[in-house]
């Protein structure tokens, strides 16, 4: 039997279940990534990985993609 993934999105999302936002899991030691209005396509990376990315977003490295 498969253990059901408990997926998590941030508050910043707003409360509407319909908005559409990332959703973070941890499954074995990874992060799977997804977006809440494609759930079936899913990313896997590191917490490392993930780790140094959310570094760069809060230090302002991505602001130019927005």
């Amino acid at each position: 039997m498969t253990e059901a993934i408990n997926w998590q999105k941030s508050s910043f999302s707003g409360p509407d279940d319909n908005q559409n936002c990332i959703e973070l899991a941890p499954v074995d030691g990874m992060i799977q990534l997804r977006e809440s209005d494609d759930p079936h396509v899913i990313v896997t990376t590191s917490t490392s990985k993930l780790r140094a990315f959310l570094l760069g977003v809060k230090a302002g490295e991505f602001d130019h993609l927005i």
